[in-house]
């Protein structure tokens, strides 16, 4: 899929844990860990606010399209 998911990189630049934001953003770890890994289908926008919100960042952070990409 060529839609990358960064989510690990800003947590580690934000220094949290993934049971600590997922605590903060109200979704489960399993649910968390399936979008960090890429493994997720889709993502609501609800959940992408309120985790830029939680890591002080924009959606394109976390998100990032890449041709070619498989």
């Amino acid at each position: 899929m060529p839609i990358i998911v960064n989510l690990d990189v800003m947590m580690a630049k934000r220094k949290i844990s993934l049971n600590d934001l997922s605590e903060r953003v109200d979704i489960t770890p399993a649910n968390l860990s399936i979008l960090k890994t890429g493994k997720a289908k889709a993502i609501r926008f609800s959940t992408l606010e309120a985790i830029c919100k939680v890591l002080d960042c924009q959606p394109g952070d976390i998100l990032e399209w890449r041709e070619g990409e498989l």
